[in-house]
């Protein structure tokens, strides 16, 4: 070989030498330690999975309770945890990504430049006249038949650095938006055991008081809207005229001051948000007063409300805040009217004209709760406004 085609040769593969060396780092070591560790994070989640199962099959006590939300928060700080793990983990990749695709670029171009050269000898003619005998005419097809493969595979692994590198990166984007989650989830999970000590003080009295009350509620909710209410007619109403006021404090079927307003067609209730245009409104409906991670506030119909504004809002329709973080998940899991309650005023009024009927339930451990109900004029609608009094 001559000395001519050896610094040929050393200048197109060299590149390649270098290049493993970039893409086989002592950072594989460090990598493997993080997959080790996620191993073991994966395991301990997956052991408070088994834990909160077996707590939610137990006796439905305020201790056991406590232990739920300590499991849950414990399981979302190892999920945090594992999620940074993964986040650092890929980033260890991306690095090493972005050094290889660094490599096969500088490679390609090198490489490219001296197969352009060579390629300019392939003419036969420029072959034999250029060469110093036979021999290295033969060497030199051999040479760069084989940095065209060699430029080919090059080619080639280029772009699959390139899609893996595109690939990771949005791996990567997708965990960031994951761990935000996981993160409010946590707040949101710390904060809901936190109001349930502070209404029940710590008490298993006080918390049995407030099963039980949500019980007799949604007994009572689900057997007026089957029509099984005691009712008799009261005459017809207005818009807007007063039907009731709501119960101020606490009773049997409800924790503290607030209207149940429901919409019903036949024995099926609606979401009222379908009906109700917008008004001012504070939320309540997650773990404090306008946290953020309450129930959506999102009335988009045309009739008024049937207290004055400011709404104060505690609960939402379908499955909500309250069902999936506190106790009255217990007792059921769809919340078909919302709960609403006014500082300005206790009055009730008819959100459309019809005909008033008021009613009452008696049903768990004698808890009698009163409503009222407007058939509709217009519609084949009611409205049912319930834990008031008339």
């Amino acid at each position: 070989m001559t000395t001519r085609l050896k610094r040929i040769f050393f200048l197109l593969f060299l590149p390649l030498f270098l290049l493993g060396g970039i893409l086989f780092s002592n950072g594989s070591i460090k990598a493997q330690s993080q997959e080790e560790q996620l191993i073991k994070l994966q395991d301990e989640i997956k052991k408070y999975e088994k834990e909160i199962g077996k707590l939610q099959i137990q006796a439905n006590t305020l201790s056991n309770q406590i232990a739920q939300y300590d499991a849950q928060i414990r399981l979302t700080t190892l999920k945090i945890t594992e999620t940074q793990e993964k986040i650092e983990l890929l980033g260890g990749r991306i690095t090493q990504l972005e050094g290889s695709l660094g490599a096969l670029t500088e490679a390609f171009t090198s490489r490219a430049k001296e197969t352009y050269k060579m390629a300019r000898l392939s003419d036969p003619i420029i072959f034999l006249l250029s060469a110093q005998d036979l021999n290295e005419v033969v060497s030199r097809f051999h040479y760069l038949k084989k940095i065209q493969e060699d430029d080919r595979d090059l080619m080639i692994r280029l772009q699959s650095a390139q899609t893996t590198y595109k690939e990771e990166k949005s791996t990567q984007e997708e965990l960031q938006d994951q761990l935000e989650v996981q993160k409010q989830d946590l707040d949101t999970q710390k904060a809901a055991k936190a109001n349930l000590l502070a209404v029940t003080k710590n008490d298993e009295k006080r918390y049995q008081s407030l099963l039980a009350a949500a019980k007799a509620e949604y007994e009572a909710i689900q057997a007026i809207l089957a029509g099984k209410g005691e009712e008799e007619e009261a005459g017809t109403v207005n818009q807007g005229e007063r039907i009731a006021s709501v119960i101020q404090g606490g009773s049997c079927n409800s924790s503290g001051s607030h209207l149940h307003f429901m919409v019903s067609q036949g024995s099926t209730a609606l979401n009222p948000f379908s009906y109700l245009k917008g008004i001012s409104f504070e939320n309540c409906s997650g773990s404090s007063c306008g946290s953020g991670d309450g129930d959506a506030f999102n009335p988009s119909g045309s009739w008024d409300w049937p207290i004055s504004a400011p709404i104060k809002f505690s609960q939402g329709y379908g499955s909500t805040w309250a069902i999936q973080h506190s106790w009255v998940g217990r007792i059921y899991s769809f919340h078909n009217g919302i709960d609403i309650n006014s500082d300005s005023s206790s009055e009730v009024r008819a959100v459309r004209a019809g005909t008033l009927y008021r009613g009452s339930y008696t049903g768990y451990a004698g808890c009698r709760l009163r409503y009222v109900r407007v058939d509709h004029d217009d519609s084949d609608l009611d409205t049912l406004y319930l834990h008031i009094n008339y």
